[in-house]
C-alpha cells in the first residue's frame, strides 16, 4: 500500500506539498497541484482519516440532531446541510430525537445524542433542541461548556435563535409565519377560523398558537379557542382526526390554519369523505411548503418556508466557526430566514397550477 513518501516521490515535490494539497491546507500553484493529484490516482493512495484526525485534531465528521429525520421537512434542511459539507469534505453523522411527535423523552435523547457526537469528537453539530423555553439558559450554557470539554465545538443551532445563550442560530419567526397565514384566511373572508397545532411542548408549535390567537383576538374577539383548537403531532393520521374533532364541536368552521402541512392534508382527506367542499365550504392553508402540498386535492395553501437554504445557511456557519481561531469568534450569528405566502386551490380556486416537481 502506497504512502505520502511515495506519492510525493511520484509527483516530484516534497511531503508537505503533498499534505497541503490534500488537505487544503496551504495554497499550491494549479501546476503541483495537479502533479499530486495524478499521483494519488496512479497509486491509489487513501488517506488514513485516523492518522489525519490525530494529526489535525478534527474528526472530518459533523453531527446533525433533528427531531424527525423521516418527516416531510427536514430531508430538504439535511439536503441543505449535506451540499456544503460534501463539498468541504466532511461527512454526516445524522441523529434523530423523535420529537417532532411530541415524545417527552425527546430532550433526554437530544442530550445523550450530543454527548455521544462530542464523545466521538465530530467537528461541530447541527442541532434542533427541544428544550422548553422557561428551562432555555441554563441548559444551553451546560451544552456550551459540554461542547467545550473534549475539544472547542462549534454548536448551531437549527429553527430556534438561541444567540442571546451565545450560540450561532439559523432561525424561523413562527409567530410571524402564523400571523401571514391567518391574514391571508381573514382577507378571504374567513371569519370562524380553526387551527390544528403540532406538539404544544414545542416552542415553535406555541409561537404559531399565539400568532393564531393575536389575530382571531383583533378581528374575531368573541372567538372559543377552546372549541377551535385541536392538537396534533404533525403527522397526516392527526390532522385527519384534529379536523374530525373540530367539525364534531364546532360545525360551522370556514377556515383552517394548521400547524404543517401533513396534518393539513390529513384534514384535506377528512373534509372530502364527508362531502365538504375545499375552498367554497371551508378554506385550509398549511405551512412549510412540502413538495406534496402542491400536488394534492386540491393544491395546497401555504407558508413557505426556506428549508434546504436554511440547511446551507447553517452549513456555511459551522464551517466558518471551524476554521476559525477562538480569538476569531466575535458575536454568535443569528440569520433569520425570509418566508412567503404561496396561494393555492385550498383558499382561491383561480389559484394557478405549480406543481414542486424538482423536490420529488
Amino acid at each position: 500500500m502506497s504512502g505520502i513518501k511515495d506519492v510525493a516521490k511520484r509527483a516530484g515535490v516534497s511531503i508537505s506539498t503533498v499534505s497541503n494539497v490534500l488537505n487544503k491546507s496551504k495554497y499550491v500553484s494549479p501546476e503541483l497541484v495537479k502533479r499530486v493529484e495524478e499521483a494519488v490516482e496512479e497509486l491509489s493512495y487513501e488517506v488514513n482519516p485516523i492518522a489525519r484526525s490525530m494529526k489535525s485534531n478534527r474528526s472530518g465528521t459533523i453531527g446533525v440532531i433533528v427531531e424527525d429525520v423521516c418527516g416531510m421537512f427536514y430531508p430538504y434542511v439535511v439536503k441543505g446541510i449535506n451540499s456544503v459539507m460534501e463539498e468541504k469534505g466532511y461527512q454526516l453523522i445524522i441523529c434523530d430525537t423523535q420529537g417532532g411527535y411530541g415524545d417527552r423523552e425527546a430532550l433526554k435523547r437530544e442530550q445523550e445524542l450530543l454527548r455521544r457526537l462530542l464523545a466521538n469528537r465530530v467537528d461541530g453539530i447541527l442541532f434542533v433542541s427541544m428544550i422548553q423555553d422557561e428551562k432555555k439558559a441554563k441548559y444551553l450554557t451546560q451544552i456550551r461548556k459540554l461542547a467545550n470539554k473534549y475539544k472547542r465545538t462549534p454548536l448551531v443551532s437549527l429553527e430556534r435563535d438561541f444567540t442571546a445563550a451565545g450560540i450561532d442560530s439559523v432561525y424561523f419567526d413562527s409567530y410571524e409565519n402564523a400571523k401571514m397565514a391567518m391574514k391571508h384566511l381573514l382577507d378571504c373572508g374567513c371569519r370562524k377560523i380553526a387551527h390544528i397545532t403540532g406538539p404544544m411542548i414545542m416552542e415553535i408549535a406555541q409561537d404559531r398558537v399565539r400568532g393564531y390567537k393575536d389575530s382571531m383576538k383583533e378581528h374575531c374577539p368573541d372567538i372559543d379557542f377552546d372549541r377551535m383548537i385541536a392538537y396534533g403531532d404533525y403527522s397526516h393520521q392527526s390532522g385527519y382526526m384534529a379536523m374530525k374533532k373540530l367539525m364534531e364541536d364546532n360545525p360551522v368552521i370556514d377556515g383552517v390554519f394548521c400547524g404543517n402541512d401533513q396534518m393539513a392534508i390529513g384534514a384535506v382527506k377528512y373534509l372530502k369523505e364527508q362531502g365538504i367542499r375545499i375552498p367554497e365550504d371551508i378554506k385550509i392553508i398549511g405551512y412549510d411548503d412540502v413538495f406534496i402540498s402542491s400536488v394534492v386535492e386540491p393544491a395546497l395553501s401555504t407558508i413557505h418556508i426556506q428549508k434546504r437554504h436554511a440547511g446551507i445557511e447553517a452549513a456555511r456557519i459551522l464551517i466558518q466557526r471551524i476554521e476559525q481561531s477562538a480569538e476569531e469568534e466575535g458575536s454568535p450569528i443569528g440569520v433569520k430566514m425570509e418566508s412567503r405566502l404561496v396561494v393555492r386551490a385550498s383558499t382561491d380556486p383561480s389559484a394557478p397550477e405549480d406543481w414542486i416537481l424538482s423536490d420529488w
